[in-house]
């Protein structure tokens, strides 16, 4: 599949795996992916990003919020306020007794000397990866560019989509833009 990938597109994959590596992080996520995506100028994904004013700071930001309220969506959060339910107030008192970011589920790994290819992908950026051939598909694209990618990041949901939703980035929007370029 990854002959299908334009360079683009394999260079926001390495730079992804590159983040999660200086992250520390257990796993390759979409939000790795969608990192990776931003450092690229000049292409469809990022003009894509660029349209609805996101930027690699924003991302982060969101991303850090999203995590932080244990991958609550904001829309979760607003139903458990109709019942009553402050979702701040919760993720504050379990920060004070558990300390910052206590429901944030990051798992780090151990520091280790082996190469550092062996970061393996999660299987929410497995499914970004198949998901952004499908979308090339949807679209008619013969390769899989990275558009493809924010299309699927966004089509697989997670803490990566819940950021970019809450920045204004919906699939249905990327995919408007996509087609008016």
């Amino acid at each position: 599949m990854f002959e299908r990938f334009t360079k683009t597109a394999r260079v926001v994959v390495r730079d992804g795996v590159h983040i999660a590596e200086q992250d520390r992080a257990a796993r390759i996520e979409p939000e790795h992916l969608l990192l990776g995506l931003l450092k690229q100028d000049g292409t469809p994904g990022t003009a894509a990003l660029a349209h609805h004013h996101v930027t690699t700071t924003s991302a982060r930001v969101a991303i850090d919020t999203t995590r932080r309220r244990g991958g609550l969506s904001a829309a979760e959060a607003a139903a458990l306020n109709e019942f009553g339910i402050d979702v701040d107030a919760v993720v504050s008192a379990i920060e004070q007794t558990h300390g910052e970011g206590a429901l944030a589920r990051v798992a780090k790994r151990a520091r280790t000397y082996r190469p550092r290819w062996r970061v393996a992908f999660s299987t929410d950026a497995k499914r970004v990866l198949e998901f952004s051939l499908r979308e090339a598909i949807d679209c008619g694209d013969r390769s899989i560019g990275d558009q493809h990618v924010l299309l699927a990041i966004l089509r697989v949901g997670g803490v990566a989509a819940e950021a970019l939703t809450s920045l204004g980035v919906t699939h249905q929007g990327v995919r408007a833009y996509l087609s008016s370029i």
